[in-house]
């Protein structure tokens, strides 16, 4: 079967074009280069006033923590769990006590870190009372935890009290808020 000239012509010049498309790769930035470098735009790039630079220092920038995890700035919440504790009580319980285990642990691999011991309390009380509780709390995990080997020096407490609690919370929802919560500070 002879194809028509015109359709020849088409099929040879589609291959042509086809072929001289798939000759040239396109240049990918290797990992040391970036479209914006440290500096802001670097030459050829779009971005001429420096917006967007790749510096993870920026004002707005920070590091990607796990679910649950807030850098303020200040301190970074919920890296370390909380321990909780019964109604009107600053003993640790016993299936809290991993729970300090694992601080123990993380200030061992990061010994520069410091925590902030935050001692909290349901709504239940007097504000006087619960500011007492909350640092009896918060005192008691930091007596754990320098037993446990943890200079004094890195761990700051901090009462708060009932004044994060739910006013009029259920059971369940003042359970959580009989706690000290273990902050590791930004310094």
């Amino acid at each position: 079967m002879k194809l028509p000239s015109s359709k020849l012509s088409l099929i040879l010049f589609s291959t042509a074009v086809l072929f001289a498309g798939c000759a040239t790769k396109s240049k990918r930035p290797t990992p040391d280069q970036t479209v914006l470098g440290p500096g802001g735009a670097t030459s050829g790039s779009l971005n001429p006033e420096g917006v967007g630079t790749t510096d993870n220092t920026a004002a707005g920038l920070q590091q990607r923590l796990p679910d649950g995890v807030i850098d303020d700035g200040k301190l970074i919440h919920g890296l370390l769990q909380s321990v909780y504790f019964d109604l009107d009580q600053s003993a640790i319980k016993k299936d809290e006590r991993q729970k300090l285990v694992d601080a123990v642990k993380y200030l061992t691999d990061n010994p520069t870190k410091k925590l902030l011991l935050e001692g909290h309390c349901d709504w239940r009380g007097t504000d006087e009372y619960n500011m007492s509780l909350g640092d009896r709390r918060a005192q008691s995990v930091k007596s754990y935890l320098v037993k446990a080997g943890v200079s004094a020096d890195r761990l700051e407490t901090l009462s708060k009290g009932s004044l994060e609690a739910a006013k009029n919370g259920s059971e369940d929802q003042m359970s959580k808020d009989r706690r000290v919560d273990l902050d590791v500070k930004k310094e």
